[in-house]
């Protein structure tokens, strides 16, 4: 618990990409014409000053550039938007911070310049091993040089981890299984695995509308699902939350701030934050479009267009969607401080005899691996 409310992450967002992936419902942008780095900088600073002085105080225990594409920013401009989080809060010496990068040739090559800036830790988009497979996703990389850029980042960081996307149109068990092992081959410490899902206005989703995508359905998902659980368990790389996978110790430390109801902060076009102020917790969210969010943050000092207030209900429900996505699960005392309420014992009985829940040695409640994939009704039924 006290790790819990000691984390505080903050969250930084850069929305360009160089092109769209067509099953991407991110807030990304292509822009053909060149970004203007030092002003986005400027903007980064005096968004990062505001909420500092909102939340002034805080450790600063985890960061995360996420996108877009942050791999496309400068080594400096990275270096200055650290260097500003460092100005306002105080940030803890074994602070995890995590960049997402495209495993391009191009990008691998700036490795060395996140890392001097002080980056620790990278995140590849890799998304698949096979050739075929890259181009109908719409990614920009081929196997080889994706397995290319992971060896680069073994050799520059000390943490990494990449991204693979799985229940793909037409794929068979035992091709995704080949995949993987050839990935867990690759990867020293987490995977993070995603079911491909069809998002509304995706290239995809207009695509599946006209007939002229299918992904498996949710039989062949599941044998995908088990699969993958199996194998990954296997390579001693179990899952701590539905779709990442680590050796124990080397989870996530940023995800699971968002996962175990932590504080954070949302830095950039279109990030989201809960801010723990007074005895409440705000919600925020800034402007998505980066030139009106630039605007904004020029103009304001910040690019907030959502500052709201949850209510005890709204918090509790938080904590039990994102808290039993984890392995670990949900403290129900903690679930009662934030909704002055119990979990429904009779719910939580039901959900027990029909081998849904259970409750941990550490007496957490958490969702059994069987139902991960059902997890959506799990936490409906709890939350009712």
């Amino acid at each position: 618990m006290s790790a819990e409310k000691d984390a505080f992450g903050v969250y930084l967002h850069w929305p360009f990409c160089l092109s769209k992936c067509p099953y991407c419902d991110f807030n990304s942008h292509v822009r053909h014409a060149a970004i203007d780095e030092a002003r986005y900088v400027r903007a980064f600073e005096a968004e990062i000053a505001a909420t500092a002085g909102r939340i002034p105080g805080r450790t600063v225990t985890t960061m995360f550039f996420g996108g877009g594409t942050p791999s496309l920013m400068q080594p400096s401009t990275v270096s200055a938007i650290l260097d500003a989080v460092a100005k306002h809060w105080t940030v803890a010496p074994d602070v995890e911070i995590t960049l997402e990068a495209n495993p391009t040739s191009v990008e691998a090559e700036r490795f060395r310049g996140y890392r001097a800036a002080g980056v620790n830790r990278v995140s590849l988009g890799v998304q698949s091993l096979d050739d075929r497979v890259l181009k109908e996703l719409g990614r920009m990389h081929s196997a080889q040089e994706a397995l290319a850029a992971v060896a680069v980042a073994r050799s520059v960081f000390e943490r990494y981890s990449f991204d693979l996307i799985y229940a793909r149109p037409g794929q068979a068990p035992d091709a995704w299984e080949a995949e993987l092992k050839m990935a867990i081959a690759q990867a020293a410490e987490h995977l993070s695995l995603y079911q491909l899902t069809i998002e509304p206005e995706t290239a995809f989703h207009a695509l599946q509308s006209a007939g002229k995508l299918t992904i498996p359905d949710s039989d062949a998902a599941r044998t995908l699902y088990d699969l993958t659980i199996e194998t990954c368990a296997k390579a001693g790389l179990p899952a701590y939350e539905i779709s990442n996978h680590a050796r124990p110790g080397a989870e996530c430390r940023h995800n699971l701030v968002y996962w175990r109801g932590a504080e954070y902060a949302g830095i950039g076009p279109g990030a989201h934050g809960r801010l723990n102020i007074g005895n409440g917790r705000m919600a925020t969210a800034t402007e998505k479009r980066p030139e009106t969010w630039l605007m904004r943050v020029e103009s304001l000092g910040h690019g907030l267009v959502v500052d709201e207030p949850l209510t005890r209900e709204e918090r509790a429900d938080e904590y039990l969607l994102m808290g039993l996505r984890l392995a670990e699960g949900i403290d129900p005392a903690r679930y009662q401080e934030l909704s002055g309420r119990e979990l429904d014992p009779k719910r939580v009985a039901i959900l027990h005899s029909e081998g849904a829940v259970e409750i941990t040695a550490q007496g957490h409640l958490r969702v059994t691996q069987a139902c991960f994939p059902v997890l959506d009704a799990v936490v409906a039924d709890l939350a009712a």
